[in-house]
């Protein structure tokens, strides 16, 4: 038994072995969802902005991927401790997440970058995941593989559509 969630650990696997951001996304914007749905300053929102910022700046939305990063980097600097409690050296993570934004704001395109993950047991399990997953951890992301740079444009939006319209009619019978 682990002290992290699966869903974390999932994400770690898909950050630095398939560089899946968008999977990353997904994994803890549902456990986020399941767990602290209303807590925008959650460090969960912190770690899917970052992946969200990550998948922007893959595809060079340079715009999109500086907005997420700097909200991901408030929701940090405020939370060092949440940090520390998963497994992340937050002082090396705010100097990593300082060369991203330097990056993104000097329009320098992607390249893959590791979390500074402090807690031997952790990256253990990830590495054991990525294993099973068949991924290498570590790898750096294929720049040639468009359906995985383009994820977003492939998957099924015809849930969130209904929600979307749904809230809209609620906001009008108020």
């Amino acid at each position: 038994m682990t002290k992290y969630p699966a869903s974390y650990i999932q994400y770690l696997v898909h950050f630095h072995g398939d560089r899946d951001y968008f999977e990353c996304h997904e994994i803890l914007e549902e456990y986020w969802k399941a767990t602290d749905t209303n807590n925008k300053r959650s460090i969960w929102v912190a770690l899917i902005l970052l992946a969200v910022s990550t998948y922007h700046h893959r595809r060079k939305n340079f715009s999109g991927a500086l907005r997420t990063l700097n909200k991901a980097m408030e929701i940090f600097s405020a939370d060092r401790t949440a940090i520390r409690l998963l497994g992340i050296d937050p002082e090396r993570l705010n100097v990593t997440l300082g060369k991203r934004k330097n990056r993104i704001l000097n329009k320098i395109p992607y390249t893959s970058f590791q979390l500074p993950i402090i807690d031997a047991e952790l990256k253990k399990l990830c590495l054991e995941e990525c294993k099973q997953n068949g991924f290498t951890w570590g790898k750096t992301s294929e720049m040639d593989n468009l359906d995985l740079i383009h994820r977003h444009s492939a998957r099924d939006r015809s849930e969130i559509i209904s929600e979307r319209i749904m809230a809209l009619e609620a906001r009008k019978n108020r």
